[in-house]
């Protein structure tokens, strides 16, 4: 289960959580990732992601263009 966090203000995020780009031009997909680890303090950006479209792992600074997906382990 997921929970989108599309409203204004912190970013901050946790391993296992998505990042969503949203794509810059008309026609072009959203770009998405996994968090591996969230580098600044109280786990804000940047983040270390892996890429789903291309496995690439990279350091983000997310702009306003990105929100988080966040997993949340299904209950028992």
């Amino acid at each position: 289960m997921t929970e989108s966090t599309h409203q204004v203000g912190r970013l901050w995020a946790r391993p296992g959580d998505r990042l969503v780009v949203k794509g810059h031009a008309v026609g072009r997909p959203d770009r998405d990732a996994e968090i591996l680890e969230a580098l600044g303090e109280d786990d804000e950006p940047p983040f270390r992601v892996r890429w789903q479209d291309d496995g690439h792992v990279s350091q983000i600074f997310p702009g306003g263009d990105a929100y988080v997906e966040r997993f949340q382990p299904a209950a028992n």
